[in-house]
């Protein structure tokens, strides 16, 4: 079990970065062939990106949300645009093989996801009694004090919120 932080922690990163959230619906339980093969894609995903570095391939991370969705954080949208694009990693392929797949069975098994672009300091967060978790997971985690008790202040180092 992942180790609890007592206090109130907030999750510090540099610069610009991206929230994809992710996800699969399975829309007939009994289609296991035609969800089943996404699920391990999926998987199979992950596996290579934690397995790459950071530097080359900007994914900082994820976080799951139990089945059928994640968060991921990504270093840019380049990063994240390159490797969905790329032939020779694991997403490309898979996606172009449920598209065929799926062509004439849309409503079996939907995939979804959504891009955020987030600007530097232009998020904010608070973790009380958790273990890592979200953009805690994936970066600095520093105690929520002083000028980072609050989301307007949070917000306010950013710029992002004047007072």
């Amino acid at each position: 079990m992942a180790t609890i932080i007592p206090e109130r922690m907030t999750a510090l990163i540099e610069g610009d970065f991206v929230v994809f959230l992710i996800g699969m619906r399975i829309n007939k339980l009994w289609m296991v062939h035609k969800w089943w093969p996404t699920a391990m894609a999926m998987n199979a995903m992950l596996t290579e990106l934690a397995a790459a570095p950071k530097e080359e391939t900007g994914f900082l991370g994820v976080t799951n949300l139990g089945f059928g969705g994640m968060v991921q954080y990504w270093r840019s949208f380049d990063h994240l645009e390159r490797y969905a694009s790329a032939q020779n990693q694991a997403h490309y392929p898979a996606w172009a093989k449920f598209n065929r797949q799926m062509k004439n069975a849309r409503g079996d098994v939907g995939i979804w996801h959504e891009t955020y672009l987030v600007r530097a300091g232009g998020y904010e967060n608070v973790y009380s009694g958790m273990p890592p978790w979200g953009l805690g997971r994936v970066t600095d985690l520093v105690p929520a004090t002083g000028n980072r008790t609050t989301a307007r202040k949070r917000l306010e180092q950013g710029g992002i919120v004047q007072t």
